[in-house]
């Protein structure tokens, strides 16, 4: 009797493990991000909006704007974010800067960065910015930067551009972002790559990661529509690279360009076609073996 009873025990905990090792055979949901700039055309209802990103698979997001976004001040939009279980990751902002009020400027950053740290964020982005046109203008903006940059800290932020095209045109001679890169100290200002805007601007963005992959803390996985559907971009070099550098978080950045008209049928095919891309673009980060969950 004894002998059938272990035997039973056995047999109950060998059907335990092949369960355990079923379950945990299932695919685990990375986590993801989308800028929301994504679903501008769905702004009018944000809470809407960031319902469809959350269904969409998305767990973080990065915004725009600060110390208030879409009219919410940072604490109500914080609550609302985490209504959805969305984390606010990031945020493309920028104060502009005027070299005639310094004081002012960064007394805007100050006001902008404290609105972040109440929203819980990680990152905060310029979205872009004429850096001058001159070298001499490019490196008091860069200093002024790096200033920016000690203040982010201190508020548990780390700060960073986001480039578009027009950052591999040349001032005098030297190429915009690589002159930003080499006059911005590492650990205090950082960039967001963009693949396709590089790509847009006849650069290469394997150069860009391999080259300054110690500054390349966040990658905008972006494509000329859905991710991986151009065949421009090599996505499984792009963040293999990216993680050998030591980084790890992305967001999707997706463009369907049109407008909200007065044609409300064609508002709505165009809306839910924006919304398909979205998914889509979640899908290919989770659907491929070689992209990792962020860490937000």
């Amino acid at each position: 009797m004894k002998k059938i009873f272990n035997f039973v025990v056995v047999a109950l905990a060998a059907v335990a493990l092949i369960g355990s090792v079923s379950c945990s055979s299932e695919p685990v949901k990375k986590q993801t991000g989308i800028q929301l700039y994504s679903a501008r055309q769905a702004y009018s209802d944000i809470e809407a909006t960031l319902a469809k990103v959350a269904e969409a698979g998305y767990s973080a997001v990065e915004t725009l704007g600060g110390p208030t976004c879409f009219g919410l001040e940072a604490a109500d939009f914080k609550a609302l974010c985490d209504k959805y279980g969305l984390r606010i990751a990031s945020t493309h902002a920028v104060v502009p800067y005027n070299p005639a009020d310094l004081e002012g400027t960064m007394e805007g950053w100050r006001k902008l960065f404290e609105g972040l740290k109440t929203m819980g964020a990680k990152y905060c982005v310029i979205p872009g910015m004429s850096f001058g046109s001159t070298l001499a203008e490019m490196e008091a903006c860069c200093a002024f930067l790096n200033q920016v940059g000690v203040v982010a800290k201190e508020y548990g932020l780390m700060f960073g551009y986001h480039n578009h095209k027009g950052d591999f045109a040349q001032v005098e001679g030297q190429t915009i972002l690589d002159y930003v890169i080499a006059h911005t100290d590492a650990d205090k200002f950082f960039i967001e790559l963009d693949v396709c805007k590089t790509n847009m601007g006849d650069a290469d963005p394997m150069h860009y990661l391999k080259t300054y992959g110690d500054r390349i803390k966040v990658l905008h996985a972006k494509d000329e529509g859905v991710l991986g559907t151009s065949g421009d971009i090599d996505f499984k070099e792009v963040f293999e690279t990216f993680y050998a550098n030591g980084a790890i978080d992305c967001f999707v950045e997706y463009e369907l360009p049109f407008e909200i008209g007065e044609d409300a049928a064609a508002n709505e095919r165009n809306l839910a076609a924006m919304w398909q891309g979205i998914d889509d673009c979640n899908k290919f980060l989770q659907e491929s073996d070689f992209v990792r969950s962020c860490e937000y």
